[in-house]
């Protein structure tokens, strides 16, 4: 049995493939060991993972990960891995590569997450051949949720907030600005709190320019900051995973247009398309 995982900061996404072909979805929270400790990912998995998941039987494990920039993230999860699934070979890779994989196959092509954080690359068909960092939520991931997020909130605590959206999202939240504060600058996964007010902007129906614009400029920071560094990206079209991209796709094409891109395939999650992948690249191994 083979066990694929999309991870992202907020959910992860996981297809076991039975000896018989069959499939079983399910999910968990998100791990980004930028957050997240191996201690934390095992306990995690321990309480939210199907009961009857027949760990001790699995061979394989592909985790593709939020902030799984280099070996010593990868390891905080690989570890946890390693103890849940003691019988398993253990693979842990970027979440970039997920996403590369879902949208291009083994094409050379242009890929993107916009979900909870933001990501970029040029994919060679095989590898990613270059990605400019995101620099995470505080310095960066322009155009995700998060990002979407911090600017509504800010809006709502400096007061530039239109009255009816303002009341709009009293009501739902019941969250005062000192509320906010604590929640961003002492309370755990601050990056998750912010990117779940992205949602509220897609239900927004108070001011639907005000929400308009605020995501059409998040989408314009993050091809201005990211998409248009990359070296001839007019020539590559816009390939984008993540529920952000998905759910604000027309904005999201109005920008990358603007930017002379081409839009290509938006997705919301990558794990079908990554299962297809590797049962396409890796039945034979």
């Amino acid at each position: 049995m083979i066990l694929i995982a999309d991870g992202g900061s907020t959910k992860t996404s996981w297809t076991l493939i039975q000896d018989d072909g069959k499939k079983i979805m399910f999910h968990t929270e998100g791990y980004n060991p930028y957050f997240s400790d191996t201690d934390y990912i095992y306990d995690s998995l321990k309480k939210n993972t199907p009961s009857d998941l027949p760990a001790d039987q699995i061979k394989e494990v592909h985790y593709y990960g939020a902030g799984v920039h280099n070996e010593e993230k990868a390891e905080i999860v690989a570890k946890a891995m390693r103890n849940f699934f003691p019988n398993a070979k253990i693979a842990v890779d970027h979440d970039l590569m997920a996403a590369a994989r879902a949208l291009l196959g083994n094409k050379r092509g242009f890929a993107a997450i916009l979900g909870t954080g933001t990501n970029t690359c040029i994919y060679d068909g095989e590898g990613i051949e270059m990605s400019i960092d995101s620099l995470a939520y505080i310095l960066g991931d322009e155009g995700s949720g998060c990002y979407i997020g911090k600017k509504l909130l800010a809006d709502y605590i400096r007061g530039y907030m239109p009255k009816a959206v303002r009341d709009s999202f009293w009501e739902t939240f019941k969250l005062t600005p000192d509320d906010i504060l604590e929640a961003v600058y002492t309370k755990p996964l601050p990056n998750r709190f912010c990117a779940s007010f992205s949602k509220f902007v897609y239900d927004i129906t108070a001011n639907l320019e005000y929400s308009r614009n605020l995501v059409k400029s998040s989408f314009e920071d993050f091809f201005k900051n990211l998409v248009s560094h990359y070296p001839n990206y007019k020539d590559y079209e816009f390939n984008c995973i993540g529920s952000v991209a998905y759910n604000f796709r027309n904005i999201l094409e109005e920008v990358a247009t603007e930017y002379g891109m081409k839009m290509g395939k938006i997705l919301r999650s990558p794990i079908d398309d990554l299962v297809n992948f590797h049962q396409e690249n890796y039945a034979a191994k």
